[in-house]
């Protein structure tokens, strides 16, 4: 079903993916790309549980907008071991104006189809999502 603001659909890869990453706990990180010609939001890439966070902001293009799911690991102050499941929307201030409008009118549309989201960020640079900035997110 496409979005009516941007025209997306959002391919079962991508719901089926993150299921697995919520549920199982089989994927450190998902990143999505919207392929234009497809009209449709799709997997990129996946991430193995040992994958690092450096991995997976490597993953993420420097001229290219992308969404992204990102299974947090953290202590709490109590020493309990907990995780969170952040939604990045990027897009970098370099990507092409016609890509950042395409992924800024798709991103709720998008996020509606991944139940369990607890975090959302939204970065132009990776400054602003760094880990600092997950741990201020956890409380």
């Amino acid at each position: 079903m496409a979005n009516a603001a941007s025209g997306m659909a959002v391919h079962d890869d991508c719901k089926l993916r993150f299921l697995e990453l919520k549920a199982k706990r089989t994927h450190r990180f998902i990143v999505y790309k919207i392929e234009e010609k497809q009209k449709q939001v799709v997997v990129e890439k996946v991430g193995e549980p040992v994958q690092t966070y450096e991995e997976f902001a490597a993953s993420l293009p420097a001229d290219e907008c992308r969404y992204a799911i990102y299974d947090f690991d953290f202590v709490t102050a109590e020493n309990c071991q907990k995780s969170k499941i952040f939604f990045i929307a990027w897009c970098p201030d370099i990507a092409k104006v016609r890509s950042k409008i395409i992924y800024a009118s798709s991103k709720d549309r998008f996020k509606r189809e991944l139940d369990g989201i607890q975090v959302e960020l939204q970065a132009t640079d990776p400054t602003e999502m760094d880990l600092d900035v997950f741990r201020s997110r956890t409380n």
